[in-house]
């Protein structure tokens, strides 16, 4: 059974300043093809590409897991910042679906 999924007041204040649709972090969750622990934050990573605004990108999305999983921001991937971060040791791939 899926954990429920819940948006930080973060999350919210972003969407409805950079005018994501409402529905995007939870698309990002569930359709993710790769998943990383960020050591620096000790939070969680969903990353996969999207098509936004005409354009085809990365998109990211921060969260936790607890009894629920929170999503608490989301934003584009600038071009090798995934890959940087992983190289150095930043981010760190998990199993899908762990939680």
């Amino acid at each position: 059974m899926t954990k429920p999924i819940r948006y930080s007041s973060h999350l919210t204040f972003r969407l409805k300043r950079r005018d994501i649709p409402q529905k995007l972090p939870t698309e990002v969750f569930e359709k993710a093809k790769e998943y990383f622990y960020d050591i620096k934050t000790n939070h969680y990573i969903a990353v996969t590409k999207i098509v936004s605004k005409g354009k085809e990108r990365e998109m990211m999305v921060v969260f936790d897991v607890d009894e629920i999983i929170e999503l608490i921001t989301i934003h584009p991937l600038k071009r090798g910042q995934k890959e940087s971060r992983v190289k150095f040791g930043r981010w760190i791939g998990v199993r899908e679906k762990e939680w």
